[in-house]
């Protein structure tokens, strides 16, 4: 009896699956230091979607192939998987030599044959450099196999331009037939760098996605040899091997060719990352979001945007940002790692980071906020304010040319222009604690440790550098002094320095000067 699909719905893990990601290779047509699946695509490193499709289809254990670059790769896979679902069932293992894809796979062998538990019926395998690869179209792939009977079922597209992927070579020359439909008349793939004149005209293209069944793979595998130009063990080459043991081999043409595009010059991960924007960008239209110009705004596939709220043109959305319902983001500003509440607004030019604003608060324009700041409820942060750390309370406002950080500042507090908390010695940072209702007048310098109590007022042109208690006013400045008159009698000598040198009339010899006895002027 087959295992079953459970269901066709997306979401449903399908039983007796193991899946393979190979993610081992170098990349080299990148140009790049970086291995290529930790390039990123909006906004997360390429490996990761190939991971999201594994988790959301396997049904048993997930192994992923690392190679080059394997501790980076590593890192970025644990920091992703934390949390979600079927994340236990995920085993990295490590292709130290890179000896080809049918190497790649081989390595995995152990996490499937090492255990206990049943092998898996059939085995997905995905590349880590397709972002594109929608769940549907994998689902699509194994329901294709299961129901056909095959060995081996590969994934295929057609491209005015196949240069530099492998062939599919059938038995008809044509060897057409519709987008999503299976056909049997494969009779093997051939590398680009392998292929024939005539091979190399065939359009239709191996995307590398692959359905193979648990009874073949691993022993095919373990038949391979290195007959081509890179004396590698070719992935491709078990169509050949099942073909020629009458195995039943499945090929299913994507209907949208795009879809399977391999990501592996910078030109195209430039086109997938236009794809994938344009992908999230509907999706949130189709959700709620008004945009003013869809086509500016950068969202990243992590972020998440509530109803009704308004995105103006240029904005950026990075990282995990998270924003609420009924906001409003307006022209050239950056999010990062954001959680914002409802309602609120940021206007122009503004760049968050790692930060959290609660509801109804009022933000910019141009405002900077560095990592760990939390503004609460109706608080107002305006043009020209920088903060760090610090938490900026319920209703409080630092409308003008500011920086507060490191600090805690209360509810209703009202930051003076130019503010400023000293928070750095040369060696240690130090924090500002700022009561409720407190008034810090401009150009205030509060040079930390400091606490100033509830209730206080700042006079302008302070430097508090002792304990403010609550209810008091601090002053720290010079007297004034008015001396009258003074501005009227500079202008006066100012304006004689200034007049021209009067010359003697025509005809005149000019006096000489009167001479000391000793040759110096009197």
């Amino acid at each position: 009896m087959k295992p079953s699909l459970k269901g066709p719905g997306a979401g449903l893990r399908i039983s007796g699956l193991g899946v393979v990601v190979m993610a081992a290779g170098r990349g080299t047509r990148m140009r790049s230091k970086r291995a290529k699946v930790l390039h990123r695509v909006a906004g997360r490193p390429m490996v990761l979607y190939a991971l999201d499709l594994a988790l959301q289809v396997a049904g048993r254990r997930i192994a992923i192939v690392v190679g080059h670059q394997a501790e980076d790769v590593r890192r970025v896979i644990d920091a992703e998987i934390v949390g979600k679902a079927g994340a236990d069932s995920l085993a990295v293992v490590e292709q130290v030599e890179q000896l080809g894809t049918g190497h790649a796979v081989l390595q995995s062998r152990p996490v499937f044959w090492g255990t206990k538990e049943p092998r898996p019926a059939d085995y997905l395998i995905l590349n880590g450099d397709t972002p594109l690869l929608k769940e549907r179209t994998v689902r699509e792939l194994l329901r294709a196999h299961r129901s056909e009977g095959a060995a081996v079922t590969i994934l295929t597209a057609a491209l005015d331009d196949p240069s530099g992927y492998g062939r599919v070579i059938r038995r008809q020359p044509d060897g057409s037939h519709r987008g999503g439909l299976a056909s049997s008349d494969v009779l093997k793939i051939v590398e680009d760098r392998d292929a024939t004149p005539a091979e190399r005209v065939v359009k239709e293209i191996n995307v590398g996605t692959y359905v193979v069944s648990g009874e073949f793979l691993f022993p095919a595998l373990g038949k391979l040899e290195p007959h081509n130009a890179q004396g590698e063990l070719y992935l491709t080459d078990i169509v050949r091997m099942a073909v020629t043991q009458r195995q039943r081999v499945v090929a299913v043409m994507l209907q949208d060719s795009e879809e399977g595009m391999g990501v592996n010059t910078r030109r195209q991960l430039a086109a997938a990352e236009q794809v994938i924007r344009q992908q999230i960008r509907e999706r949130w239209l189709d959700a709620g979001v008004t945009m003013l110009d869809p086509a500016s705004v950068w969202i990243d596939t992590g972020v998440s945007v509530g109803k009704d709220t308004v995105l103006y043109p240029n904005v950026t959305l990075e990282g995990k940002t998270e924003i609420g319902d009924e906001c409003v983001l307006r022209s050239y500003s950056r999010l990062t790692d954001c959680r914002v509440g409802a309602r609120v607004e940021i206007l122009d030019h503004c760049v968050l980071r790692e930060s959290q604003i609660e509801d109804d608060a009022v933000l910019g324009p141009f405002v900077h906020l560095r990592p760990g700041v939390l503004v609460r409820r109706k608080a107002k942060v305006g043009n020209f304010v920088e903060m760090k750390k610090t938490d900026l309370g319920e209703g409080a406002k630092a409308n003008h040319l500011s920086y507060l950080g490191d600090a805690k500042i209360g509810r209703g507090v009202n930051i003076g222009a130019g503010t400023i908390t000293c928070n750095y010695d040369g060696v240690h940072k130090h924090q500002t604690t700022i009561g409720d209702h407190v008034f810090v007048g401009s150009d205030t310098q509060l040079v930390a440790p400091i606490t100033v109590g509830t209730g206080a007022v700042i006079a302008a042109g302070t430097t508090v550098t002792q304990d403010v208690p609550a209810d008091s006013l601090a002053i720290a400045r010079a007297a004034q002094e008015n001396r009258v008159g003074w501005a009227a009698k500079r202008r006066i000598m100012m304006e004689r320095s200034s007049a021209p040198a009067q010359r003697p009339s025509s005809g005149q010899k000019p006096a000489k000067a009167a001479v000391s006895p000793k040759g110096k002027g009197r």
